[in-house]
């Protein structure tokens, strides 16, 4: 007998509550095998692939495109069994018969190849169906949302959602929810934002308090930019320090090691050499490679380097992490630079690849600017900014010469460390990059 599962958004880690959906990769009526991809989601960290962990055909979908849910809500019905294979036409018997794949979904997907989908006949999908939604809703009965205490009975489940009805004094009551048991979601307080803006006003008596201008939701990568920077700036007590200092014997390093590694093969890129001059320094100054536990009131001080580079993409800032900087070697740090950018830029970075940095590096330079005191990566205690590299005038060996120069600056955690610390990882950091051969002194 076929049965009728409903597979709900799975957590996709590292404290993610929500994601919206992006695209659908299957319809209703499409036969899907276990652990194959049925929806693309956005979170706050990246885009995800979910598969699914039922074999059979799909019965139902919740969630439209742009639709915001929340981890635990329903994302689709999969009705397995053997009514389903006959439906099919032809299906999998192994898609259709097991009750799942087990898999655990944890920001990204289970690593199956990808399958071809079919799509069953509507009077076999509706045989299908009649057959198990029955002992399906007996078996697993959908729970109703949890209704908001200050608000009364209000079909919301998603905090963002309430929070934007805040923003706006929307009163959730009044508003007829267009999910499953008339669940309000996103795209039903911000149609009636629209509304509510375009209703003609009269005109008022005083100057209103709320600014006019275009909106500009912050949600997806740019809401968690800016959760992450205002946490930053209400808990850490930052510093910064900077310094000049001659790049024109590290450019002459990186042309040497390109030009000894012949045609066709990877170039050194000054944001590896900068990296690893890092991860020199954090090993002599382990105090700015910690974060700092404020309910414990204790620094902690890691023992690896987990370095992130800022990174600006179509879809915002990001910070993929290179794990375990400290251990690589240059040519190492510069092709995971390499490979984590291109994901970046394509928007296939995991949840995984952009959180758990211990330590970044930011190169502000490629923006033309010479310097920047720069917001920590919460809750990182430091982070190292580099400007542009130019020609300027410099007093070198006692005589003026142009040089390539560059502006390094340091925002530190004052609370990890005091100024002597922060000045003596700065002073060994542009005295590599002036003199590289210290780093073979250090390693």
């Amino acid at each position: 007998m076929a049965q009728v599962l409903e597979f709900r958004l799975p957590d996709l880690g590292e404290g993610l509550t929500e994601a919206e959906i992006v695209r659908w990769l299957v319809e209703v009526g499409d036969v899907v095998a276990i652990d194959q991809p049925v929806v693309e989601v956005e979170t706050a960290k990246a885009m995800v692939e979910v598969p699914c962990p039922y074999g059979g055909v799909v019965t139902a979908r919740f969630g439209d495109q742009g639709a915001e849910l929340p981890v635990g809500a329903p994302l689709l019905t999969v009705a397995v069994g053997s009514p389903v294979e006959s439906a099919g036409g032809g299906a999998d018997a192994d898609s259709g018969t097991d009750s799942g794949s087990g898999n655990l979904l944890v920001g990204y997907g289970t690593g199956a190849p990808p399958v071809r989908r079919r799509r069953v006949r509507p009077e076999g999908l509706k045989a299908a169906v009649a057959v198990s939604v029955a002992p399906a809703e007996a078996a697993a009965p959908a729970p109703t949302p949890e209704p908001a205490p200050a608000l009364g009975p209000v079909a919301v489940v998603s905090p963002l959602v309430r929070r934007l009805a805040r923003q706006h004094d929307l009163d959730l009551r009044r508003l007829a929810g267009s999910g499953p048991d008339g669940l309000i979601l996103r795209a039903d307080v911000e149609s009636a934002i629209r509304s509510a803006a375009e209703a003609p006003v009269p005109e008022p008596a005083a100057s209103s308090s709320s600014p006019a201008g275009e909106r500009v939701a912050l949600r997806g990568v740019r809401g968690a930019v800016a959760d992450k920077l205002s946490r930053s700036r209400r808990e850490i007590p930052d510093a910064t320090c900077w310094v000049d200092a001659d790049a024109t014997e590290l450019m002459a390093v990186r042309a040497a090691m390109n030009g000894a590694a012949g045609a066709g093969a990877p170039k050194v890129s000054v944001l590896a050499l900068l990296a690893r001059i890092c991860t020199a320094a954090l090993a002599r100054y382990p105090e700015l490679n910690s974060t700092v536990d404020q309910e414990a009131r204790e620094i902690v001080r890691l023992p690896q380097v987990h370095l992130g580079f800022a990174a600006q993409t179509d879809r915002g800032l990001v910070v993929p992490v290179v794990r375990d900087a400290h251990a690589r070697t240059t040519e190492s740090i510069g092709a995971e630079i390499a490979r984590l950018t291109e994901a970046a830029r394509t928007g296939a970075l995991t949840p995984a690849e952009l959180t758990g940095g211990t330590f970044t590096l930011n190169n502000y330079g490629v923006f033309g600017v010479d310097g920047s005191t720069p917001i920590i990566n919460h809750p990182e205690a430091a982070m190292l900014g580099v400007g542009r590299i130019v020609p300027k005038p410099w007093v070198h060996e006692g005589e003026l010469a142009v040089r390539q120069v560059v502006q390094l600056s340091l925002t530190f955690d004052h609370r990890v460390c005091d100024g002597g610390t922060a000045g003596g990882f700065l002073r060994y950091v542009a005295d590599c990059v002036e003199q590289p051969a210290l780093l073979l002194r250090s390693v």
